[in-house]
């Protein structure tokens, strides 16, 4: 019997989820809520909001939803999974309590002290003169951390005292309540490891690399993410069997022990120190533009893997990936992540390049005209054999678009 999906978000990462569940042989029909222009060619958008919880049920029960897709982490720190289970509508996403893991960086530090995860060291702070005076007894590199949501830019690597202290000024400016996580700097490579749980499993679900920063040779701010490719080479099969073992597995017992069992994607940050992995942080979504290149890679069919995590039933669920590698560049509005304007025109897509996908993020349909509506708008991906073909096919399509307000960095797994 074929299921019908309601997918929640907007992004470039729910593009991707709405492209692969297009071609699911078990899928009915596919709704997206709110949706954007590129997923209006894969699903039926629908006006809702992900915070008016009530909403979302009564269009799940008269359109008989048999699957809730939760791609982003503002929904799922606010619950909205638990309103669906509460409902006995079926959601792939954790509840609000397990994605206290991307939703309070301190809860997350804590938990790896209780599990003995590996993970840099720590301090809690919500006080900014008691945080300033730790910065000042420790020195520099230091990370200063917001505690809460940020959208993946909530992190400053500072290399001087004078910039950690301004970092912690920013995270309190908004008021008492703040609170900022302050770490020792690690050094290493990075690595995204996804894995699929259950609440008692957890199956590996591909590897990432991305480039954070807005400039070519990772330079100016931190972003939400310029581009990625997948899979890392960094990872063997025998540091996978590490991680699982010293910090995935370890975390999804720490959870159950709190109440708390993670079902859903859990993707982990890690730096791969000269002491072996250590956690960075946890996302609790796929990341975005990480959805990108793991989607066109996947093999298998996604639904009912995502059913299966969903319904505690993991055990068995076989896995495959193409032999092929995916890289995506993300085309962003000029001045982004800072001022950027809004509403520029994006005046030609290409089409018909073959092994690129062109997956929207920021974008609206106004009229007949396309419009870009936010920071990162586009993500150009390209699959082939290796990471190097791949990325001159990404390159190859972002170049075909014409849109004179957008700009993307040109080193996107340059150094692989």
């Amino acid at each position: 019997m074929a299921t019908d999906v309601l997918l929640i978000g907007s992004g470039g990462r729910e593009h991707a989820l709405a492209w692969k569940l297009a071609q699911s042989p078990e899928l009915g029909r596919l709704y997206a809520a709110p949706g954007n222009p590129g997923i209006a060619q894969h699903a039926e958008l629908v006006p809702l909001a992900a915070a008016d919880h009530a909403a979302v049920i009564d269009f799940c029960r008269s359109a008989g939803i048999g699957l809730v897709v939760v791609g982003p982490e503002v929904p799922l720190v606010a619950g909205l999974a638990d309103a669906l289970r509460a409902e006995g509508i079926p959601v792939f996403g954790p509840s609000a309590a397990a994605a206290r893991l991307e939703g309070s960086k301190g809860f997350t530090k804590d938990l790896c002290t209780r599990q003995s995860i590996p993970t840099a060291r720590y301090r809690r702070f919500t006080d900014a003169a008691a945080a300033c005076e730790y910065v000042r007894a420790e020195g520099a590199p230091i990370v200063v951390k917001a505690d809460g949501l940020a959208a993946g830019k909530g992190v400053t690597v500072a290399v001087d005292v004078e910039e950690a202290i301004a970092a912690v000024d920013a995270c309190f400016a908004d008021g008492p309540c703040a609170e900022v996580v302050i770490e020792e700097c690690m050094t290493g490579p990075e690595v995204s490891l996804f894995c699929l749980c259950d609440g008692e499993r957890a199956i590996p679900f591909g590897t990432a690399q991305d480039h954070k920063r807005a400039f070519d040779g990772d330079k100016g701010p931190n972003t939400g993410g310029m581009g990625a490719f997948s899979p890392s080479p960094l990872m063997d099969d025998a540091l996978l069997d590490r991680v699982m073992r010293e910090i995935v597995r370890p975390t999804l017992a720490g959870m159950r022990e709190l109440g708390a069992p993670f079902a859903g994607v859990l993707y982990a940050g890690l730096m791969l120190t000269p002491d072996g992995p250590k956690l960075v942080e946890y996302n609790v979504r796929f990341g975005d533009p990480e959805c990108q290149v793991l989607m066109p890679r996947l093999e298998s069919d996604i639904l009912p893997i995502l059913q299966a995590a969903a319904d505690g039933s993991l055990e068995g669920i076989d896995v495959r990936w193409k032999d092929e590698a995916a890289v995506t560049v993300v085309l962003v509005s000029r001045g982004y992540p800072a001022g950027f304007e809004s509403g520029t025109a994006i005046a030609a897509l290409p089409v018909g390049l073959p092994d690129t996908i062109l997956f929207h993020a920021g974008t609206r349909q106004d009229g007949d005209r396309l419009v870009a509506v936010g920071g990162r708008v586009l993500a150009a991906t390209g699959v082939a054999p290796t990471i190097q073909a791949a990325a001159g096919r990404a390159y190859d399509l972002a170049a075909r678009i014409d849109w004179p307000n957008g700009f993307f960095r040109r080193d996107i797994a340059a150094s692989v």
